[in-house]
């Protein structure tokens, strides 16, 4: 048996010891409560002075066990981190919750930075009063009763882990409540609205001021089509899509005319359209877990733009991503040239300045500015309206609950419906114009307007001003 370090020395075999480490002139203490040791900070420099302080830290721990208190305490910074660290692990091992990310952001961004040098026992209803005054100073703003939900589900973690590690127990723990304000829908665009936002990308893609804004404004209207035309949430669920992701659907349909006309041949011929009926099925990742969702032909247009800007790739019609979606191809689809991280970050001021600059950010309806969550919105509200999607079908390719949808969507009264998700209707209205209403142009189409519209002088008034 090797000889004790002179820095430790027994005080109680098997019970209490008395340490220093090294490099340290403090003197630690490891105690034995309940079959559990138990590890604490003396503060003191005499190795004396240490031994009687070791000695009432256990007789403290022994009464807290007894009146089944937790044995020793911690600060809710230190409790916090260990939680944070268990999910970090739960992920990287595959078998974490895809809602362990979001209570991580909630732990470091408000938790510990308001509660971080409470201690753990001392979270009581008061230590809650100030987390609910400085989230909203923090926040600017009430929070709703979901995202209350949310930051409960990440505290409880804490707790969780405290209790796990004996530092709490489940008769002190503190009960949670969620009473944020309502949960409201962001606003809409309406039918002539979108229109406008989709016609104008184009003129102001050129108006960049360099090479990498236009691709930057090109990137953000790639986003922001495919989050018209799919319903997806904003964010991870298209910024983290790759290409492997993506399936390429067609189904032909024809549809008879009623009308005729006369061949060469003098006999008469209906006249029958095609349409290709071009899909694609994204394999999508995010606040509700992994799902598939369907992607119409506004996506595919998308899809082949960027495949023609990131690869030169010009596809035939019938098969536009041979050389792009194979099951090899890791790349993101939403990303520069370089492939570089995530640049949704600085979309949404961009978003804000579009917008604005075409009239499009106040909604007068709700009082509040649009963001890419309206998007959303909008696509619920245009499935449901035009394309009479079911409202089941429409949780599905949302990834949301019926429940949700009856409550933001019931005042449309259309759960019943005909068609699914390939949105014939609303992509016909979307795109029954290229035109862009004046209120919605920027100042700069509002100038060249002007300047075509603008009658040439005559000769005669010419001449006349001359003299």
């Amino acid at each position: 048996m090797s000889a004790k370090k002179e820095t430790t020395h027994i005080v109680t075999e098997g019970e209490l010891v008395v340490y220093r480490r090294e490099r340290s002139s403090i003197w630690q203490c490891r105690y034995k409560v309940g079959g559990v040791w138990q590890r604490a900070s003396t503060k003191e420099r005499k190795l004396k002075d240490a031994k009687e302080v070791a000695k009432e830290l256990r007789i403290t721990a022994e009464i807290r066990k007894r009146d089944n208190l937790p044995v020793i305490t911690r600060k809710f910074r230190d409790v916090a981190k260990l939680a944070v660290q268990r999910m970090e692990q739960k992920l990287a091992n595959g078998d974490g919750k895809v809602s362990y990310k979001d209570y991580i952001r909630i732990i470091n961004e408000y938790l510990i930075p308001i509660l971080g040098n409470r201690l753990i026992t001392n979270i009581d209803s008061t230590a809650l009063d100030y987390l609910d005054a400085e989230r909203i100073r923090m926040m600017e703003r009430a929070p709703s009763k979901s995202t209350m939900l949310s930051q409960n589900a990440a505290l409880n973690m804490v707790l969780d882990e405290a209790v796990l590690r004996n530092f709490l127990t489940d008769l002190n723990r503190p009960k949670l409540e969620a009473k944020g304000r309502k949960s409201t829908r962001h606003p809409a665009f309406t039918l002539t609205e979108i229109q406008a936002v989709i016609n104008n990308f184009e003129a102001w893609i050129e108006r960049a001021r360099n090479a990498h804004s236009k691709e930057m404004r090109q990137i953000m209207r790639d986003y922001s089509e495919m989050l018209i035309d799919t319903g997806a949430r904003p964010g991870k669920e298209l910024m983290n899509l790759k290409w492997k992701q993506i399936k390429f659907t067609m189904n032909p349909k024809q549809t008879h005319t009623g009308e005729f006309v006369v061949g060469d041949d003098g006999e008469k011929e209906e006249i029958v359209l095609t349409d290709l009926n071009r899909g694609v099925e994204l394999i999508v990742t995010g606040k509700t877990g992994t799902r598939e969702i369907v992607g119409r032909q506004p996506t595919v247009k998308v899809l082949e733009r960027i495949a023609r800007r990131m690869y030169g790739v010009r596809n035939n019609i019938i098969d536009p991503f041979k050389d792009v979606v194979t099951p090899n191809n890791d790349d993101f689809v939403l990303r520069t040239k370089e492939k570089k991280q995530d640049v949704s970050s600085a979309f949404q001021h961009m978003f804000e300045r579009y917008l604005e600059e075409h009239n499009l950010l106040y909604d007068p309806k709700t009082e509040q500015n649009r963001v890419f969550y309206s998007f959303r919105h909008t696509y619920a509200t245009l499935a449901l309206t035009y394309d009479k999607v079911p409202i089941h079908t429409l949780s599905e390719q949302m990834g949301t609950s019926v429940q949700m949808i009856e409550r933001h969507y019931s005042h449309l009264k259309v759960i019943e419906a005909t068609e699914q998700l390939r949105g014939q209707e609303t992509r016909r209205r979307i795109a029954s114009t290229s035109t862009v209403e004046e209120i919605y142009q920027s100042a700069q189409a509002k100038k060249k307007a002007e300047l075509l519209t603008r009658k040439p002088a005559s000769k005669k008034a010419s001449s006349k001003k001359d003299k």
